[in-house]
């Protein structure tokens, strides 16, 4: 299930990102606190057989390799490569996500231009929006290991309701050896051409309409094909890979600290704990795994896409839009502003508070606007918020009409 944290951080306030350092799923720590682990404990090993095991003359050997390896880790380009890596992951992550195939443009065009109250008309319009959700079922199949697992073989969607038996069998009378989520397409569009034929589409500019957006829906399904077909060359993820882990190695050897008697350049003091090589290996590494967990986001991390529920939610309200809903509106009313040339909604409490902060510098304005109106702001409190809370304050304008609006349609 996606991680969402976007009301945690609404409002931009000091140390407003520091809650969420402290969460635990979808976090680096989670991702990362395994590696990190293998590392301290090499680094460690690394340290005690230095300090320990080897004698003086082994001492010194290691001494020159160790400052060999940090001389030469810094030559290996690992921000540019992994920087490069990773944007480019994250801007394919997000144009699959834009990619996503949603059914609500179709279901609304199919509720509005497919006619018929009997149950033939009922029949054409689910059945219309079945394919459109058989489409993209077959297509998350493809390439998403969640709804693959949910349903494994034709048999389970046959069972869960998108397909017929009899549909089964004409589907697997297409002999192709490529990826047939085209086929209820096809029957998409045969059906909706009858439809017209039978004048349950009454103009053809209507059915022109739902068969372009069709063809828009068809194009959302092909490029989420098109990303699992094609992905970032291997050879470029090997490279990043690669860069990352021998500088992590080289960092194991080369960053440990060295006899301060021997006068090495930078290893005046014996600090034990490398502090920022530490930091810099979470980083790197963190960064290594952010590519990781982005570059198929139809897996089943924390941070993946939701596939199984865009099928759930697509299924039923595509259903409702085109079967309950068809023709189904309420009566029209006089709204509340109907003789009212400037509507302004009312305010809750939080939000007049808000708003207040953002009107202080009509202060003045207000001021004198509330001296004239002092007795019917007294009854309009009274009836809105507790008055003690607003002894203090100044109501501007905009929010005193709205507010006297509000105590007026509520009297």
């Amino acid at each position: 299930m996606t991680v969402t944290y976007s009301s945690k951080v609404a409002n931009a306030t000091f140390f407003g990102f520091h809650r969420l350092l402290l969460r635990w799923r979808g976090s680096i720590y989670k991702l990362l606190y395994r590696e990190f682990i293998v590392f301290v404990l090499l680094y460690t090993l690394v340290s005690l057989v230095y300090r320990l095991a080897l004698s003086d003359p082994e001492k010194r050997f290691f001494e020159k390799l160790a400052l060999h390896c940090n001389k030469y880790a810094e030559q290996i380009p690992v921000t540019f490569v992994l920087g490069f890596y990773v944007t480019l992951v994250v801007n394919r992550w997000w144009n699959q996500f834009v990619n996503l195939p949603w059914p609500d443009r179709l279901m609304f065009l199919v509720s509005s231009c497919v006619h018929g109250h009997d149950e033939q008309g009922r029949l054409l319009r689910r059945t219309l929006m079945r394919y459109v959700n058989l489409t993209s079922l077959l297509i998350f199949r493809s390439v998403s290991t969640a709804v693959c697992k949910r349903f494994p073989t034709m048999e389970h969607v046959v069972e869960a309701g998108f397909m017929t038996p009899e549909e089964r069998k004409i589907f697997d009378a297409v002999k192709s050896p490529h990826l047939k989520y085209w086929i209820p397409v096809v029957w998409f569009s045969n059906m909706a051409s009858r439809a017209r034929t039978e004048g349950r589409i009454k103009d053809s500019v209507d059915l022109q309409t739902i068969l372009n957006e069709m063809n828009t829906f068809r194009t959302w399904c092909s490029t989420l094909f098109g990303y699992d077909w094609v992905g970032i060359p291997l050879v470029y993820t090997q490279v990043v890979t690669l860069a990352v882990y021998t500088f992590i190695f080289a960092c194991i050897i080369g960053r440990q600290f060295l006899d301060p008697a021997q006068g090495y350049p930078g290893h005046d003091q014996d600090f034990y704990v490398p502090i920022f090589t530490m930091l810099q290996f979470f980083f790197y590494s963190g960064w290594l795994k952010v590519a990781e967990q982005l570059i198929n986001p139809f897996g089943e991390d924390d941070d993946d896409f939701e596939a199984n529920w865009c099928i759930d939610r697509n299924l039923q309200v595509s259903l409702i839009a085109v079967d309950e809903m068809h023709m189904n509106f309420p009566p029209m009313t006089k709204d509340i502003y109907w003789n009212d040339s400037e509507a302004l909604p009312p305010y809750t409490l939080a939000a007049s508070w808000s708003e207040d902060m953002t009107t202080r510098h009509t202060h003045a304005h207000t001021h004198a606007h509330t001296h004239t109106h002092t007795h019917t702001r007294k009854c309009i409190l009274k009836s809105y918020v507790c008055k003690d809370m607003w002894k203090n304050s100044h109501l501007s304008s905009a929010r005193y009409l709205s507010e006297r609006r509000w105590t007026r349609g509520h009297d």
